[in-house]
Formats: C-alpha cells, sequence, structure tokens
C-alpha cells in the first residue's frame, strides 16, 4: 500500500542517526502550526477550484497526521495504525444508519443533528472538547452549534438579525460614551452575533469574510491605480476622488 511507503519515509527522516536533523528536531508542538497551516491550504485550494493544488495539499495534511503519529509510536504513546482504528470506529457508531442493518434513516440534517447529540453523551459539557487556540471566528460558530444541542438556540434568523441591530446600538451607545473597554465588549457581542448569524444561514464565516477580503483588495488595487493615473500621489490621494473611483470600479467589476 502507498500509505505503507509514507510511513516508511516517514520513519527514515526522523531516525536519530541517519534520519534528516530538522524533522528529528520536531516535536508536537513544533509541527502544529504547520498543520494549522496546512489545513488552511487545502480549503483554500477548495474554494480557488484548483484540483491539482487539492491533490498536494491534501498529501501534505496527511503527511502532518503521519508526522504525528511517528512521533507518539517513538514514545509508545499510539501508532498510524491506532489513529486508522479509533477513526474507524467512530465514523461507524455514529452512522448507524448506514452500517446498521435496518438501521434508520436519516436526512441531511437529521444526520447532522444526531451527530451533535451523539457528541454530547460522551461529555461533561457540550461545551467540552472546543480547542482553545482556534481562531476566534471558528470558536464563536462552535459554542453556539454546541449549545444548540441541547436547545439553546433562536428559532429562526428573524431572531437573529432582532440581536444583531440590538448589539449595533448597543455599540453605538458604548462609543458615544468613549469607554474604550465596555466598546471593546460590545463590539465582541456583534461580532460573536454575526457568526451566529452565519451559522444559522449555514455560511462558513472565515470563508465569507477571505472572500470579502479579496473583493476589497482587488477593488482597492484599481481603485489605487486609477488615481495614480490622475497624476495623485499615493500620499495625498484625495478622499472625494478615492470614493467617486471606488464607485466607478465597483460599476466596470459588475459589467466585466
Amino acid at each position: 500500500m502507498k500509505i505503507n511507503q509514507l510511513l516508511e519515509i516517514m520513519q527514515k527522516l526522523r531516525d536519530p542517526v541517519n534520519g534528516c536533523p530538522w524533522d528529528v528536531k520536531q516535536n508536537f508542538s513544533t509541527i502544529a502550526p504547520y498543520t494549522i497551516e496546512e489545513a488552511y491550504e487545502v480549503a483554500d485550494a477548495i474554494e480557488q477550484g484548483d484540483m491539482d493544488s487539492l491533490k498536494y495539499e491534501l498529501g501534505d495534511l496527511l503527511f502532518q497526521v503521519v508526522f504525528h503519529a511517528q512521533m507518539a509510536d517513538e514514545v509508545g504513546h499510539f501508532n498510524f495504525d491506532d489513529v486508522v482504528q479509533a477513526v474507524s470506529e467512530k465514523m461507524i457508531e455514529r452512522h448507524p444508519h448506514v452500517f446498521q442493518k435496518n438501521g434508520p434513516k436519516l436526512t441531511a440534517e437529521q444526520q447532522t443533528e444526531a451527530w451533535e447529540k451523539a457528541k454530547s453523551k460522551e461529555k461533561v459539557s457540550v461545551l467540552d472538547g472546543i480547542a482553545d487556540n482556534l481562531p476566534e471566528l471558528l470558536k464563536a460558530i462552535k459554542l453556539t452549534k454546541y449549545a444548540a444541542v441541547i436547545g439553546f438556540d433562536w428559532p429562526n434568523v428573524e431572531y437573529v438579525f432582532d440581536k444583531l441591530q440590538e448589539e449595533t446600538d448597543e455599540l453605538k451607545q458604548a462609543v458615544n460614551e468613549g469607554d474604550q473597554e465596555h466598546i471593546q465588549e460590545e463590539l465582541g457581542d456583534l461580532l460573536f452575533v454575526c457568526a451566529n448569524l452565519a451559522r444559522h444561514l449555514k455560511i462558513d464565516p472565515s470563508t465569507a469574510l477571505r472572500k470579502a477580503n479579496r473583493k476589497f483588495e482587488k477593488r482597492f488595487r484599481l481603485v489605487e491605480s486609477k488615481a495614480k493615473s490622475l497624476g495623485q500621489e499615493s500620499d495625498s490621494f484625495d478622499l472625494k476622488t478615492l470614493d467617486e473611483l471606488w464607485t466607478q470600479v465597483k460599476e466596470d467589476l459588475k459589467k466585466s
């Protein structure tokens, strides 16, 4: 099997005598940032629709799993086979509608709900198991998603819009008061509701924000270029001109 070839490569890279000095030097903590980075690169390849890149990025992410498993094996915690066995058992247990004879037939939504309920039974609190170092936007999604398992959720998206308006008003009031700590708190509440809104709309907020960032960057670079062509220096752009160019660029991009 090809996976055995990869496992052998990893063993050789970690060999204390003949291995790669960089690979030998690493530990779980030093490798973790690379694991996160590779996951983001997988997501980026998917968003770009680049299947060639996705193939290689998935390979890089798989290598991260193999790397962690090898380090764990070296100190007697577990090995790659244990990782595969554990996830296989979990998948079978949490998909009785697939793997059990005459198992219940569920829709995708019902399966998601059943999955979360099954996970919650293994915890003291439904919020247990959420990693502290998750990106805060993703963490907000998970917190509200897990809380919803026991019914702590708005019944529909209209309630979230109402809460969004409430938090916007509270932020405006905090700004008027001028208390920076209070402003930070209210802004955090507003962002938290935005994340909750994304969950209700079934949209990944990180993806939405990434697309918004790219859209802004594309538009602003065009605005910047047009402003320079008018003879304006970058350190003294006229705001009125920039605003007019921004509107122009938006219209041009809509037509293209």
